[in-house]
């Protein structure tokens, strides 16, 4: 009898539900089909193909171009107690030799390698192993459509062709419909069945600013990191000249900042991810080739310094944030200098309409005035009914108002100005101030000088940019981003179509909603334990040299500084502690949680009596274990205390009577020690942990 996919899910990953889709993924994937699996970053992709390589009795290849995230992801597996490995141009000969054995022998589950490493070995030993599954990472590589094409990943179909019978999945975050079908036919998937989960991710509060001088700029970054001390972030750069200006400013502010970007040489750029990853910096000022691949679960803010070039790049740039499903943060600032920078790149490149198509998307979404969340989940195929509410126009709703005379005053003054000049000019003209330029070209004498000094400059700029989005003028960037007026244009301005415009919102006005997304309905955190806990992980984590995250996440150490967990069973409650961790750390975390636990006060209303209450409102234990925000072993655990104090709870419902025969039988092999993972090992890993923990007091109670 095969292991059950959600016994593997809880057992060994510590989670006590699949995330939408996943379930149906890994049961596809177990039947021998092929599957194209579409889920946003931190969507929850590795789960799909990692479940089945522990059913398969064979080995499972996974195809990746990111060395980094092989390596993460393979500690984070053997964390777990999975046999993992990878193979790529990291490692010696006498390391490939080992892992080569390692494969032959049939002591690896999971081996990763790079395309380049699979193509040279495919004809070797790669034959000589057991393949059950190939699944192919950031499959958008194998695209000319996608925005990272790989030449390499082209020649995955060969490969696809020698195996027939195996199934493949490939597996992406960014890939639009040209990129979808591209990408099926590239790899020769065959019949596969594309599942495209929800890009909605709902943590992740958005933010973008505009038109922001370069000074202001920093200073506004400065004190948005100081409000977050000791949190990680990444800030994206359109140059390497911008990351190490942005590096430096922050590091004479005292903040733990390192720079990154092609120009440093391979070790620099290794020991800058290392040490981000390992929590010994804390942010990292980077070109866009940085955070490829990485897993790092606790990265709470990711601020854009520059307009990204497409909605692909920045949905996956911001998706770097908050994997572990705590509430986390994305600016963008954008001014229109980026956007002419990037339509120059698009001339001299490939696929130049299809580029500027997309910087037009990104830049349009940027000018938004209307719900962000909804402009990038449509651009994907998703579409939501209601405003998300945590992105900046729903926080604070643009107030619109008649703009007729004040577009006619900008339009005017195109026109007086013969349409040769840019925005810059214009407002200066409009404002009526007194430079060089303006004397020089004679713009004082003109009946429009003046006329707007009533008006900022960052609101005129706002308002011009405005105009243009809604088809007003035309921004000529080929001349030195002269105005032109349209013919919509001139329709306002002979007063022949009356136009609205939205009032700026000043950064000082915004008011930024707290976010408190549901991590533990159970009490608050205790913000000291939380501390003390992530010290321990943090000399773990040291000690075993791995990042502290694999260890476990932010949102596990919440939660055991919520729930306070100070037994084996408790602490196994835990959202993402399989048995492994629970067997590695749980008594050097519970050794500190204990003493805050005996100190807590008490809560009016016990937890077991809280699920009691909901059971004899005939909820069933998921449907409890849904409403109190608690995982369902916690929820087993309350039932079968209750049912030992003499509550009317009818376990006998919850839990078969062959399975409570089985558990029986090895509860006495075993004599009788109240011992979980013996007797889940002795049935196979068949019967999961809270159904072994029914049965025993079923045992107990009825003896």
């Amino acid at each position: 009898m095969k292991k059950q996919p959600h016994i593997i899910l809880k057992n060994i990953f510590g989670y006590d539900n699949f995330r939408p889709l996943q379930e149906q993924i890994i049961n596809r994937t177990i039947e021998g089909k092929d599957s194209f699996v579409l889920m946003p970053t931190g969507g929850g992709k590795s789960m799909c193909f990692q479940i089945p390589a522990l059913i398969f009795d064979g080995i499972t290849i996974v195809v990746s171009p990111l060395i980094s995230l092989m390596k993460d992801q393979v500690q984070a597996l053997k964390s777990n107690g999975i046999k993992a490995d990878f193979f790529n141009s990291s490692i010696s000969t006498k390391e490939e030799n080992e892992v080569i054995t390692k494969a032959i022998n049939g002591d690896l589950q999971l081996l990763y390698l790079s395309p380049e490493k699979l193509i040279s070995v495919s004809n070797t030993w790669l034959k000589q192993l057991n393949i059950k599954l190939v699944a192919i990472d950031e499959a958008h590589c194998v695209s000319m459509w996608g925005h990272d094409f790989r030449p390499e990943y082209t020649q995955l179909k060969t490969f696809r062709n020698s195996l027939p019978n195996v199934p493949f999945m490939a597996l992406t975050a960014t890939a639009d419909k040209s990129a979808r079908k591209d990408i099926e036919t590239q790899l020769g998937l065959s019949n596969s069945k594309l599942f495209i989960s929800s890009f909605d991710r709902k943590n992740l509060s958005i933010e973008v600013r505009g038109q922001v001088a370069k000074k202001k700029k920093l200073q506004e970054i400065v004190s948005f990191i100081k409000r977050r001390k000791n949190e990680s972030g990444i800030i994206y750069c359109l140059s390497r000249k911008n990351t190490e200006e942005v590096a430096s400013f922050l590091k004479a502010d005292g903040h733990s900042v390192a720079f990154y970007h092609a120009g440093m040489t391979f070790d620099e750029r290794e020991q800058t991810q290392t040490d981000f990853i390992n929590d010994d910096l804390k942010i990292v000022v980077a070109t866009i080739a940085f955070g490829m691949g990485i897993d790092k679960s606790n990265v709470r803010f990711v601020i854009h310094y520059n307009l990204p070039k497409n909605l692909e790049g920045y949905y996956q740039e911001i998706g770097r944030a908050g994997r572990d499903g705590l509430p986390s943060e994305t600016v963008l600032y954008y001014n229109m200098r980026d956007f002419v920078l990037y339509s120059q790149f698009a001339d001299d490149g490939a696929n130049t309409a299809m580029q500027k198509e997309k910087l037009n998307r990104m830049l349009q979404f940027a000018e938004a005035k209307s719900c962000r969340r909804k402009i990038l989940l449509s651009y994907f195929g998703e579409h939501l009914t209601e405003n998300c509410g945590n992105c900046d126009v729903c926080e604070n709703p643009p107030k619109d108002f008649d703009g007729t005379i004040l577009s006619q005053k900008a339009l005017s003054g195109i026109a007086r100005m013969k349409e040769k000049d840019g925005i810059t000019m214009l407002i200066n003209v409009l404002r009526g101030s007194n430079n060089a330029d303006i004397h020089s070209k004679q713009y004082f004498t003109l009946k429009t000088y003046g006329i707007g000094k009533d008006v900022s400059f960052f609101d005129w700029r706002d308002y011009v940019i405005q105009m243009a989005n809604q088809g007003l003028i035309e921004i000529m960037y080929a001349e030195s981003s002269a105005l032109k007026i349209t013919p919509i244009g001139w329709q306002v301005l002979k007063g022949e179509k009356t136009i609205r415009l939205t009032t700026p919102i000043a950064a000082a006005d915004k008011k930024k909603a707290q976010k408190t997304l549901k991590i533990a309905t159970e009490g608050e955190v205790n913000k000291d334990l939380f501390t003390e806990l992530k010290k321990i992980r943090l000399a773990i984590a040291k000690e075993e040299n791995m990042p502290a995250y694999i260890v476990f996440s932010d949102k596990s150490l919440k939660l055991m500084a919520s729930e306070l967990p100070t037994t084996e069973n408790e602490f196994l409650a835990i959202s993402g502690v399989g048995m492994n961790k629970m067997e590695k750390y749980g008594e050097e975390f519970m050794s500190v949680i204990r003493p805050f636990k005996n100190v807590a006060k008490p809560r009016k209303t016990p937890t077991t009596i809280k699920t009691y209450n909901l059971y004899k409102e005939g909820l069933n234990p998921k449907e409890i274990s849904e409403n109190r925000g608690l995982s369902i072993t916690t929820i087993f655990s309350h039932l079968s205390q209750l049912y030992m104090e003499g509550k009317k709870v009818d376990l006998e419902k919850l839990v078969a009577k062959e399975v409570v025969d089985k558990v029986r039988v090895v509860f006495n092999e075993f004599d009788r020690k109240i011992e979980l993972k013996p007797i889940y090992e002795k049935l196979n890993e068949q019967v999961s942990y809270g159904e072994i923990r029914l049965s025993i007091t079923l045992i107990l109670k009825n003896e």
